[in-house]
């Protein structure tokens, strides 16, 4: 078991089971689970703790109730000024110690991280599914990119990870135009590892965490960082990374564990060291 602790946030539950996967619920169902500074605070937290924890071999991050999350909840902060326009510049301060803290954090730590989505997944919602492994959403979940229709521009990675999923046709058409996909067409495009019907979506995201974190997690970890580090690295670049890689990955115990299962011809019982 882990010698670490995991402090929930307001907004925001966390649990480590004994099956080694983080379980992260964002918990604002009345506001569709709209993240505040507090909630991407805790997150950043969980993520970076879980990236040292050796008994954590997987994350998954849900929605209580019907949606996984609608954004970031601009409404309220603005409340909390009083109505008094902020400093010029606030946003540019404040962006770099938040979300763009956390979509890189997601897509480089070396955790698979799998999102379960029902209901919708907009803004930064959307945002964290695009970081993630792999995302199961409900057949009639909604992705969408709120920007155009709210008069501002994107925020949180949406340009850089939206192109790169779907391509540049699609990408406009949801940063553009505004044109929310449901889960069907969300995992025809790319956007999604698959959609389900709604009831099945926890249990699916879970099966498939568990499945990860029975995975060779080291390996797994080297694996991600491989194909983030592809996206921006020439090609004598990436094959030294793959070097690298295999070097750690080659001294790992579950390679050893995959080398005697093959001879054995069974199934690897990977222990994640």
């Amino acid at each position: 078991m882990s010698g670490m602790t995991y402090a929930p946030a307001d907004g925001l539950d966390i649990s480590l089971g004994s099956d080694g996967i983080l379980r992260l619920v964002l918990n604002r169902p009345a506001k569709r689970n709209a993240l505040d500074d507090g909630m991407v605070a805790g997150l950043i937290g969980a993520v970076e703790q879980a990236g040292q924890d050796e008994a954590v071999r997987a994350i998954t991050i849900t929605g209580s109730g019907e949606h996984f999350c609608g954004g970031f909840d601009i409404v309220s902060r603005n409340a909390e000024t009083g109505g008094r326009r902020p400093r010029a510049g606030s946003i540019q301060r404040r962006l770099p110690a938040q979300s763009h803290r956390l979509i890189p954090l997601l897509a480089t730590v070396q955790t698979p991280v799998v999102c379960a989505v029902r209901g919708w997944a907009a803004g930064i919602g959307l945002h964290l599914v695009l970081a993630a492994d792999f995302a199961v959403v409900a057949e009639d979940a909604r992705l969408w990119e709120p920007f155009s229709e709210r008069g501002f521009t994107p925020d949180s990675g949406g340009t850089w990870l939206l192109p790169r999923r779907i391509g540049e046709v699609r990408a406009r058409e949801m940063l553009l135009l505004g044109r929310a996909v449901d889960g069907r067409e969300a995992a025809a495009w790319g956007l999604a590892h698959c959609a389900v019907p709604a009831a099945d979506v926890v249990k699916e995201a879970d099966g498939l965490a568990a499945r990860l974190a029975a995975g060779p997690t080291v390996a797994l970890g080297l694996t991600k960082w491989l194909l983030h580090a592809a996206t921006a690295a020439e090609l004598e670049t990436q094959l030294r990374n793959e070097a690298f890689a295999m070097e750690l990955s080659s001294r790992a115990e579950d390679f050893r564990e995959g080398l005697a299962a093959f001879k054995e011809k069974r199934p690897p019982r990977f222990s994640g060291r």
